[in-house]
């Protein structure tokens, strides 16, 4: 197939775009130093940048003075560095922070080496109208903020004198997005430097057709181009090298390539007893090509890629490598909590680590393309995915979201995504929208079909779907738009399944959408239909932006939902199964009870109703349900005590008295209640099961504070400025119990080669900004990230609070 060709027929494009798009594709790195800064689309350009917010004049020139602007390191998002505000006016789907246009610039010398080859950078992600000059030439907009983008620099560069990229970053337009989408250059940015002959990075593609323990077949697809003037005979070496760094495969091929031309290639490779890639087991071999010209290196490539078979159908569901499964899933969005956008390639691992921890097996990337450090840690960690490209097509959310760039943008937009993505073996599912609100429309089917169309183009393999619900009655008349995509995708619509089925026996179901109160119905439901793949909760993790969405109303606050009023000083989302800063609630327990068997039993205790008043519930929440037996003000009064667990009985004892036994089947649940008045000490649970073993958990009551307790979850880190350490605080007493009402200042300080990169709590209602060094905790805790400097050294950091000691955490940052 050629790419170039076919891709570049879009009359829509712009000469700069057309270019642009030849190299925009980069495919994985590895967590690995080297692989990190360099890869398939070049080295990481991230270091030593300049930004000022505003909109200054002749700041693409390379004459503009910039002395006075700010030294920073991407990825940046200047959004998070401000603080929620009921004036700004991205108000509540963006959080309430600040917005506006920024600008960025790079000074860089081209080195003699630069000279004869093909110069490119590389966006990852920019949000959002991102106008990229070099040396004051304007290379072109990339309107949508989650996609990738690349333009060719070698025509603008100076040989003799500094160069100048410039970038301008408009996110002013309000508001353009339903959740918090950030503001700046939020991604990594690299540069590529090519011969003339060379392997093209976005068009190699890597399939496993066969596979099984013994054998598998491993497919591989480039294209190689020719800058130059003369004809060129090459040739490609491939070697597929496994998790032991062992060559287990290798080919080569001659190619005669034409002048100013390309040639495509494409080779089948037998790999013998493969590891195949799994969720529980996610080997990942390496591909290595290597573009010869008279035994002299042009080009190589590399990247990692996975073993595995996919198949669905109504009859089996969802088969991974032969093998049924069903999909354990959650949505999130792009931001890092306290760390806003910016996609640190630490912060995007951490979360995949969180999601794997709370027995999550599969994610949902909505309602965008995710950034490829989040995908490389699905594949290396072991976490399926559903990469979803658009929230809408044609009609508008909101005033200025993506539907104004949709007719002109959504080809180039979507071969970005699957292109640079398609060979990671996590992604399972390819999604082109969600909820479209013209889905009642014919036009909408021909929309779909072009949409699924193109991404079959580029992917055979892998299923295409979009999330669709309704909110009134009609549903049947959407059944020639679930017809042309390959996956049914339901939001919130489990309950029509039984009879969708009998009237479409063919259709296999997903729910991409489900409340989190439903966990048990939907658990329960799927896990007895073959024809149903998976759930994915709304959410798995909190999130900025989308102000209000599980919200439980309190006496004294307004009622109703989080789009009938405005919710400030909330800036985002209490729906996840994990909150902002990576502390799993009590409903992401259960949900692990019920999906998996690693987690035997969890016990929490129910709010209990305020005395003036009721809790309400919205929508997206649960009642809130706390691990704590802290209750001051309520000895005497009832409390409610919930115990879950897959254990056929259970028991609670308060100060080792006996409060009862219940059963905790499936008949209830799996869930057992107990009511008990409230009195201090140490409540215990006792799961008991068949064979008469017992697992058991406590909580005990807390004394007031005394003293700051920090967790690193790293110790050692590169000193590279782009990694990180996440620091948990907890308020804890006398005897190390967290204190879960405490809610004391905390004040952070750094001494060493480190700086604060964000400062948080899991409260939505608290608007202090997360770029600052002071925050209180919320419920007894509190989390602190600190990024690496480009020198080694030890690393101090201290919290303290009034009428607390000190504590301080040591981090070690080594040189790469």
């Amino acid at each position: 197939m050629n790419y170039l060709t076919n891709f570049l027929n879009f009359t829509t494009m712009t000469p700069a775009s057309r270019f642009a798009f030849l190299f925009f594709l980069i495919l994985g790195y590895h967590s690995a130093y080297a692989q990190r800064h360099e890869n398939a689309m070049g080295t990481l350009f991230d270091d030593h940048w300049k930004f000022s917010p505003g909109d200054p004049k002749a700041a693409a020139e390379t004459t503009f003075d910039d002395k006075a602007w700010r030294n920073i390191d991407l990825p940046h998002d200047w959004s998070i560095e401000g603080s929620p505000g009921r004036q700004n006016p991205s108000k509540g789907p963006g959080g309430y922070f600040p917005t506006g246009i920024g600008w960025y610039r790079k000074t860089f010398q081209t080195p003699p080496s630069w000279k004869g080859k093909e110069i490119s950078i590389f966006f990852e992600g920019v949000y959002m109208n991102a106008e990229v000059f070099i040396n004051g030439h304007s290379l072109g907009i990339h309107p949508y903020g989650y996609t990738s983008f690349c333009y060719d620099l070698t025509p603008w560069l100076r040989w003799s004198a500094q160069n100048v990229i410039a970038v301008r970053v408009d996110n002013s337009q309000q508001i353009n997005c339903r959740w918090y989408s950030g503001s700046g250059i939020y991604r990594h940015v690299r540069v590529a430097v090519k011969d003339p002959i060379h392997i093209d990075p976005w068009a190699v593609a890597i399939t496993t057709p066969h596979a099984t323990p013994d054998k598998a077949t491993v497919d591989i697809d480039a294209l190689l181009k020719n800058g130059g003037s003369s004809t060129a005979d090459v040739v490609l070496f491939a070697k597929i090298i496994d998790p032991n760094h062992r060559v287990v495969a290798s080919k080569e091929v001659s190619i005669w390539l034409p002048a100013k031309g390309e040639s495509n290639v494409t080779s089948s490779i037998i790999v013998n007893k493969p590891s195949l890639w799994s969720v529980d087991s996610p080997c990942l071999y390496q591909l290595r090509l290597e573009l010869t010209q008279n035994g002299k290196r042009k080009d190589e490539y590399s990247t990692t890629f996975g073993i595995r078979t996919i198949a669905f159908s109504p009859a089996h569901g969802f088969l991974l490598n032969g093998q049924p499964m069903k999909l354990y899933g959650g949505c999130v969005h792009h931001d890092n909590g306290c760390l806003g956008a910016a996609a640190f390639d630490r912060a995007e691992e951490r979360r995949i680590q969180l999601l794997k921890a709370a027995g999550f097996n599969a994610v949902r990337t909505s309602h965008n393309p995710p950034s490829i450090a989040f995908l490389d840690a699905c594949d290396h960690l072991g976490l399926l995915v559903i990469d979803e490209a658009f929230d809408g097509w044609r009609q508008a959310k909101n005033p200025y979201d993506y539907t104004r760039y949709f007719d002109e943008w959504w080809r180039r937009d979507l071969t970005s995504m699957v292109l640079r993505d398609r060979n990671h073996p996590s992604i399972i599912i390819w999604s082109v929208g969600n909820e479209i609100l013209e889905r009642k429309s014919p036009d909408a089917i021909n929309t779909a079909k072009n949409l699924v169309s193109l991404v079959h183009r580029y992917d055979t393999t892998r299923p295409v779907t979009s999330a669709m619900t309704t909110w009134d009655k009609e549903w049947e008349i959407y059944d020639p738009l679930f017809a042309v995509q390959d996956l049914a995708g339901y939001n919130y619509q489990l309950f029509r399944a039984a009879s969708d089925h009998e009237r479409v026996p063919s259709r296999v179901i997903v729910q991409t959408e489900s409340y989190p109160r439903d966990v048990f119905t939907n658990w329960n439901t799927i896990r007895q239909n073959s024809y149903l793949i998976g759930d994915f909760v709304w959410t798995a993790m909190d999130y900025l932006g989308e102000s209000g969405i599980g919200k439980n109303n309190y006496p004294g606050e307004p009622d109703g939902q989080f789009w009938e009023s405005e919710q400030f000083p909330w800036h985002g989302s209490y729906c996840g199964d994990i909150d902002l800063i990576g502390i799993r609630k009590p409903i992401s327990h259960y949900r692990n009870i019920l999906n998996n068997g690693t987690e035997k039993l969890y016990m929490a205790v129910r709010e209990p109703k305020p005395d003036s008043g009721t809790i309400r519930e919205t929508v997206w929440s649960v009642w809130p349900t706390w691990e704590s037996w802290t209750w001051p003000g309520r000895e005497g009064k009832d409390m409610e005590v919930e115990v879950y667990s897959k254990c056929p009985t259970v028991r609670l004892y308060l100060n080792d008295d006996l409060i009862g036994e219940k059963k905790c089947t499936l008949a209830e649940e799996y869930k057992a209640s107990f009511t008990l008045p409230y009195s201090a000490g140490t409540l215990k649970a006792v799961g008991i099961s068949p064979d008469g073993s017992e697992d058991s958990v406590t909580l005990r009551t807390a004394n007031p504070p005394a003293s700051i307790k920090l967790t690193p979850d790293r110790t050692r880190i590169t000193a590279d400025g782009q990694d990180l350490s996440f620091i948990q605080v907890e308020l804890v007493d006398k005897h190390g119990t967290i204190d879960p009402n405490a809610a004391r200042r905390l004040n952070v300080t750094i001494d060493g080669p480190a700086r604060l990169a964000g400062a948080g709590n899991a409260d939505m209602a608290d608007t202090d900004s997360y770029a600052g060094p002071t925050r209180k905790a919320w419920h007894g805790k509190a989390l602190v990230v600190i990024r690496s400097s480009h020198k080694p050294g030890k690393i101090t950091v201290f919290v303290s609070s009034p009428g607390l000691p000190t504590n301080t955490i040591t981090i070690h940052s080594i040189l790469p």
